[in-house]
């Protein structure tokens, strides 16, 4: 055969594989309202810079008729390109092949692209859309969903890793995205271990996929995911964006950006933000947005646990975390899910060198039954072992309440944060000034002729001895006492000081963090 004729026969493959499934299926795809795997891969990807790999594999089962039924490709677009002039890693199921089943040509595939993206040291992306795994391969599909999910650990830690379910995402299938760093749902898709007919089978509820596993439960009940979008369009831009915040590998710094904020900028209504009353409620985005470059903060698992807030921001174009308690949700309490919400992120930070601010008013942990049996110290122990662990750059500004085991707990100077900072209307005490008086005071307020204006002088004479940034700066656990206006332009220079930090652990296997 002439070369010219092997270019042909080569542009013939290429264009039957760029057709997967057919067209017939990729009309059936559009009718769903969703895309194809490629014209996903053409929204994420700067223009003209994908390259695909192993386009032309194909499975080797001979089972149940499948040696008639083979498909170029075989179900999954695997290959690399970059997003904002960045080099990304990529694969998307193909539901137009067979459903998107996995093979384990399909697997290795995948694997091959996991291997790479460890070795050239940049994130790799997932989306997902497929039936589960072929079922005509049996045990050979289950060992390929396994060799990838091995790869998932190995890569954890080392490159991001990224999931987007934008389609069904069943059984085993779901191991992959679950441990990976970040899941973002689109509307319409679903995750679960077992569907809708096994759980009413089994446990006689009737439930829809919606309703057992879409893209709300997952992102405000269980919290297994950490974004959701409303289209798939939106799902894109959502991985673009959060890419923007973190770097290529552990090894290097995410790029920094132009900034336009003033790094000296203050803000005077910060100086008014916290209201009088102890307990009244504030809202602490407000004042992470009044911080940080341009306002803008990217919040992760915005819909669970809302007491508390994760997300990524800039300061003077560099990108840091955000972790703060949130005094309009549940006053901001720590409970076993913002706990297990806080340390997720707080480690994710940790391995990718992004520099971590706390901004803490926490009156404490959620008490009751429904907390304690749901393991709430276990939890707390996680968000604690994770700053503990943590070696990158630290910083954290106590805004009001810091109170008893959760003051320890978020960030304090005794978990080897760089540099704490208190507004004066920090409280920081064993517990609030009310409680403490109740069990100090116990019997003197009650033998007491006036018990109510007894009681309110403890509070007062408690509150001016204890509960203040003042006591706790003289022992040295507090590092400077700073107006609220002038947080910005504190918290630039504190990171410009320690930027440089180094920081160990005591050498080992690994730690065994309360799971």
């Amino acid at each position: 055969m002439k070369i010219k004729d092997k270019i042909k026969h080569l542009e013939e493959l290429e264009k039957q594989a760029l057709l997967g499934g057919g067209k017939e299926r990729i009309n059936a795809q559009h009718k769903k309202g969703k895309l194809t795997a490629r014209e996903r891969i053409e929204l994420l990807l700067d223009k003209g810079t994908f390259r695909e790999t192993d386009k032309f594999v194909t499975h080797s089962c001979t089972d149940f008729g499948m040696d008639k039924k083979k498909i170029l490709g075989d179900g999954v677009v695997t290959g690399y390109g970059r997003i904002n002039g960045r080099k990304v890693c990529i694969f998307v199921e193909d539901f137009t092949v067979f459903g998107g089943s996995l093979s384990h040509a399909y697997a290795e595939k995948i694997c091959k692209l996991q291997d790479f993206s460890l070795r050239m040291g940049c994130p790799i992306i997932g989306i997902k859309d497929s039936g589960g795994a072929r079922i005509q391969e049996g045990v050979e599909s289950l060992a390929g969903y396994t060799d990838v999910f091995l790869r998932n650990v190995m890569s954890s830690g080392v490159v991001p890793q990224i999931s987007a379910v934008m389609g069904p995402c069943a059984g085993g299938a779901v191991y992959s995205p679950a441990m990976t760093d970040f899941i973002i749902m689109v509307k319409g898709s679903y995750m679960f271990l077992t569907g809708p007919n096994v759980v009413k089978a089994a446990t006689h509820e009737e439930v829809t996929s919606e309703e057992l596993g879409g893209a709300g439960v997952h992102n405000a009940k269980s919290g297994v995911a950490h974004f959701s979008a409303d289209s798939e369009i939106e799902g894109v831009e959502l991985i673009k964006k959060l890419l923007s915040f973190i770097p290529q590998n552990n090894l290097e710094d995410t790029p920094p950006i132009e900034p336009n904020d003033d790094v000296n900028r203050m803000n005077k209504k910060l100086d008014e933000i916290v209201p009088d009353s102890p307990n009244k409620p504030y809202d602490m985005s407000e004042v992470i947005k009044k911080v940080i470059d341009d306002g803008d903060f990217f919040e992760i698992h915005e819909h669970y646990a809302k007491n508390l807030i994760v997300g990524f921001a800039r300061m003077n174009g560099k990108s840091v975390g955000i972790v703060g308690n949130q005094p309009a949700v549940l006053a901001g309490v720590l409970d076993k899910d913002s706990s297990m919400k806080g340390a997720r992120f707080v480690r994710f930070c940790d391995c990718f060198n992004i520099p971590i601010i706390t901004f803490v008013d926490v009156p404490g942990f959620l008490p009751g039954t429904a907390q304690e049996w749901g393991g709430v110290i276990k939890n707390g122990a996680k968000l604690l072992y994770a700053y503990c662990e943590s070696t990158v750059p630290r910083i954290t500004i106590i805004t009001r309440k810091a109170y008893g085991g959760a003051y320890c707990v978020m960030s304090s100077k005794h978990t080897r944060t760089d540099i704490n900072f208190a507004w004066p209307s920090a409280e920081i005490a064993v517990m609030g000034p009310e409680g403490a008086v109740k069990i100090l005071y116990k019997n003197k307020i009650k033998d007491a002729k006036n018990p109510k204006e007894l009681e309110k002088k403890l509070i007062d004479e408690y509150t001016e001895k204890f509960a203040n940034p003042f006591i706790t700066a003289s022992k040295g656990y507090i590092d400077a006492i700073i107006r609220p206006s002038e947080t910005r332009p504190r918290i630039i220079e504190a990171l410009q000081v320690i930027e440089n930090k180094r920081d160990t652990n005591p050498p080992r296997k690994h730690g065994n963090i309360p799971l």
